[in-house]
């Protein structure tokens, strides 16, 4: 007959040490109060869920965390960006104002010239004829 086969006993053979294992478990347990196995029991649990809680709000700080830090890079980026925009701006606003200034003195300069040369005029009127 074949050991371990289809026969019952054959099966039965391959059983018992993984019964015995059982057994000596249970009875490993059996000693320990009932409460207390359970008290303790529900103590690692609990202790492992606030574990498992803490975790993952470890995960979701860091995740947090760095898409705080990637914020904070882009608004510095962008901030400097808008700076150097500005500096040039600036830079083109005190070409304009200089530009501007030159600008209104030469009409000023005209101004005075045109005026000088209308007295001018008036004076040339203002004389009597040559005869």
């Amino acid at each position: 007959m074949k050991k371990g086969g289809s026969h019952p006993v054959g099966a039965f053979r391959g059983l018992l040490p993984l019964l015995a294992g059982l057994a000596l478990a249970t009875t490993a347990q059996a000693q320990a109060p009932v409460e207390d196995l359970t008290s303790r029991e529900q103590a690692i649990q609990r202790s492992q869920q606030k574990t498992g809680a803490a975790y993952r709000d470890l995960q979701q700080a860091q995740y947090e965390a760095k898409l705080a830090e990637q914020d904070f890079l882009n608004a510095r980026d962008a901030q400097a960006a808008a700076q150097k925009q500005a500096d040039e701006m600036k830079r083109q606003l005190d070409a304009a104002k200089k530009a501007l200034d030159a600008a209104r003195s030469k009409v000023a300069q005209a101004r005075k010239r045109y005026d000088e040369a209308l007295g001018g005029v008036d004076n040339a009127f203002q004389k009597p004829p040559a005869k």
